[in-house]
């Protein structure tokens, strides 16, 4: 399982091979409830988008913990922004989407800002996939970019699980400009909202260690005090399940809402950080170097393997030319 995973995911993960050699799977929805099981080919009615609205928000893969995480953050993030936000524009067989044998399922979910807001775009997603030699693979993403319109950071969530017992965690507001050169960004951002805290409560519990992706250029765009953590409960016991739900219930959700908070208080919803006409474009340029670098590291190469070239490739296509408008 882990070999085959580490192919999958590529250079962007690198995930450490699992200490235990039971093979877990994060459990299966049914094809018939899911509604990528109907066909959206064609149809768009609002009742059809509603439909994969709902897959999306429910999180069918996650544990209760986790998934009542994930609603509240994007509802939090979607009634506070409100008007700001545009309906999803995505076709429904990329809103909604699975493999041929229904055993890779995903959910994405984008909402555009209008011309009047601050918001480039949210995007949600989540991808669950069986693996070949038993268990199953589980990524869940909340991201939003902002415009050239202001400087403030983005803001990234990201959970990569390998099994109920072990994931990686990815929590962070990344910088739009260069640190060192502008050290007021960097206390009214990091220092004064005491951000580097969240990632220092995190790593006092004992399952929780500090993750190193090996791609350089993922970490070069991490900003300082970025939460990026392995957190692994798998010492061979029965509990083992039951306190990674008590460590995302108890310690990453207060986190993840607290970080949640402060961008949406600071970088979203804040005043103040008006970027001067003559440095838009540079911003614009850098913002959408960065995003298509990700898109590339994590999407091109990974998703047509997941679920194999025709549904891979559409969704990458669809993802690009949102990207490219």
């Amino acid at each position: 399982m882990v070999n085959f995973a580490q192919r999958i995911l590529g250079p962007t993960l690198g995930l450490a091979p699992c200490s235990s050699s039971r093979s877990h799977s994060l459990g299966r929805t049914r094809l018939r409830n899911f509604p990528c099981a109907v066909s959206s080919t064609s149809s768009s009615s609002p009742m059809d988008r509603q439909n994969r609205r709902q897959g999306f928000m429910e999180f069918p893969h996650l544990s209760a913990p986790h998934r009542d995480l994930m609603i509240e953050l994007v509802s939090t993030m979607e009634t506070r922004l409100g008007s700001q936000l545009l309906p999803d524009p995505l076709p429904l067989d990329v809103q909604c989407y699975q493999n041929a044998a229904g055993t890779s399922q995903g959910a994405l979910h984008i909402r555009p800002g209008d011309d009047t807001s601050s918001i480039e775009f949210i995007l949600g997603s989540w991808i669950y996939c069986e693996l070949p030699s038993g268990g199953a693979l589980n990524i869940t993403t909340l991201m939003a970019y902002l415009n050239k319109s202001t400087d403030a950071p983005n803001f990234v969530l990201e959970f990569v699980q390998m099994s109920p017992t072990s994931m990686v965690l990815i929590l962070d507001l990344p910088p739009r400009k260069d640190l060192p050169l502008y050290p007021d960004y960097l206390d009214t951002f990091y220092v004064d909202t005491k951000l580097d805290g969240c990632r220092q409560a995190l790593q006092k519990l004992p399952e929780v260690q500090p993750y190193f992706s090996p791609v350089l250029y993922v970490r070069c765009v991490w900003s300082p005090t970025a939460t990026v953590v392995h957190i692994q409960c798998e010492q061979g016991q029965e509990s083992d399940q039951a306190r990674m739900e008590e460590i995302v219930r108890d310690h990453v959700s207060p986190i993840a809402k607290q970080v949640l908070g402060i961008w949406l208080d600071k970088c979203a919803c804040g005043e103040g950080r008006e970027v001067k006409e003559s440095e838009r474009s540079e911003l614009e340029r850098r913002d959408r170097v960065i995003r298509t670098k990700t898109i590339e590291i994590d999407l091109v190469s990974n998703l047509p393997r997941l679920f194999g070239p025709d549904v891979g490739s559409r969704i990458v296509n669809a993802i690009q030319e949102f990207l490219n408008k």
